[in-house]
């Protein structure tokens, strides 16, 4: 079945239009509780969390009428981190779990995602089915057989004294100086609550959501706010989560950002060092960069790269048994840990990293040397091919040509966004450029 309303994160689109639209999610809610109704005899439970949009409201509301609508028993946890989700359901034994966000995006756009009673996000099958429900007439419950719906209060605690957890139990963080930026976002209590209770001195910023600022100049995809308070500060390292937290970029104590890939180059190599790092293989994607290849591979150890988006990274771990896995973007998978990227579980792993090595998070977090890389982003009109022009294939076919045995090509549409998402990787920095800018340009022209 053709794909029209899942992309590789959920459903997603600006509030208030197709497909973020009340009806829309009243549609969805009502096919997910009819997808997972199991039997009469027992009760039907769904979690759902948001981060803090202001049209989470609306669409929390419309999901809740679509779910109840069905005969599911609504549990309501309010703001909280995507991984929150997913961990709660599970704990709380529900039949779904659904999280209200965009991630990343700027407050316009909201999404929805769902977790399946195991904690992971659901397949592409499941939602397929999902899908082919919504399409058809949707069986409501009889009237004695609609769900209810209630406030969960101590939900984001649950996760809290969870993820305190996965920190080492003889280590404190006393005597560490943390900026943590929480882009206005789901974690803006959490986080700086966490840190706090291991021992930190912590300099929270991006903790005053409005309903409008989420991820605005702050977060992973901004770190210049959260660098220039590290800065301000002396702080020893900074954390900067996006609008869900499920992702994470580490700042040094000069403030300069280490990505995903060293994140996962970190953890990879003191786990393996552990015996902890199942098979010898760190999962990431296409994305991630061949230095983290070289790396891995001086080591000993084996990179299995997937398709871009979180949930393949996490299906491929699953099929192969390994327990560490990401994006380049921040997702940190630790599935010894959470189901799903978790932002502030992985700074954790990063400052436990920190409290037993005494070095400072410069060194930590600069394990390789990246080979220079290069990513573009380019908007097109909904409808439109780019990739498709003739044009634009003979520029890719030429770029494969150029780059063979010197680099790396990959271009791919974004699956949250309107965009054509151009990458290389090349020691040639110049090359690289000419041939990035070139595709860029035909993409434009095809636009």
């Amino acid at each position: 079945m053709t794909r029209k309303l899942f992309g590789t994160d959920g459903v997603r689109g600006q509030a208030n239009s197709y497909p973020m639209t009340a009806e829309m999610a009243l549609r969805l809610g009502a096919a997910a509780g009819r997808y997972f109704r199991r039997d009469a005899s027992t009760e039907h439970r769904v979690v759902i969390g948001k981060d803090t949009r202001l049209s989470g409201y609306m669409l929390e509301n419309a999901l809740t009428a679509g779910l109840t609508s069905t005969g599911m028993n609504v549990l309501l946890l309010g703001p909280v981190p995507t991984p929150a989700v997913g961990f709660l359901t599970r704990s709380m034994r529900a039949d779904l779990g659904v999280m209200i966000s965009a991630s990343h995006n700027p407050h316009q756009d909201n999404g929805i995602k769902f977790f399946g009673p195991d904690g992971f996000k659901l397949s592409d099958e499941a939602e397929a089915e999902i899908e082919a429900i919504i399409a058809g007439e949707i069986l409501p419950a009889q009237p004695q057989n609609i769900g209810r719906a209630r406030r969960i209060e101590d939900g984001r605690g649950r996760y809290q004294e969870y993820a305190k957890t996965t920190f080492p139990s003889k280590l404190r963080l006393d005597g560490l100086k943390v900026v943590i930026d929480c882009a206005h976002g789901a974690a803006y209590r959490a986080a700086p609550e966490v840190l706090w209770e291991l021992g930190a001195e912590v300099i929270p910023i991006g903790v005053a959501p409005n309903g409008t600022n989420i991820n605005l100049r702050c977060g992973s995809t901004h770190t210049q706010t959260a660098a220039e308070a590290v800065v301000a500060h002396g702080a020893d390292v900074g954390i900067c989560l996006d609008g869900d937290a499920d992702r994470v970029m580490i700042l040094d104590e000069t403030g300069k950002v280490a990505d995903g890939d060293q994140i996962m180059a970190l953890l990879a190599d003191r786990w393996a060092s552990a015996g902890r790092l199942q098979g010898g293989t760190l999962v990431a994607t296409v994305m991630s960069n061949l230095g983290l290849e070289r790396f891995l591979t001086g080591r000993g150890l084996r990179l299995e790269r997937t398709p871009v988006g979180d949930r393949y990274v996490v299906e491929a771990m699953r099929r192969g048994g390994w327990n560490l896995g990401g994006e380049q973007s921040g997702h940190i998978v630790m599935t010894d840990y959470a189901t799903t990227g978790d932002g502030l579980i992985a700074g954790l792993q990063f400052l436990a990293a920190m409290a037993q090595s005494g070095e400072a998070a410069s060194t930590l977090s600069r394990s390789f040397e990246t080979v220079p890389q290069l990513l573009k982003n380019v908007r097109y009109a909904a409808g439109q091919e780019p990739l498709k022009a003739a044009s634009v294939q003979a520029v890719i076919r030429d770029a494969e040509v150029r780059l063979n045995g010197a680099g790396r090509l990959l271009i791919r549409k974004s699956g949250t966004e309107p965009l054509i998402r151009v990458m290389a990787e090349c020691e040639d920095e110049a090359l690289l450029h000419d041939v990035v800018d070139g595709i860029v340009a035909a993409v434009k022209d095809a636009a």
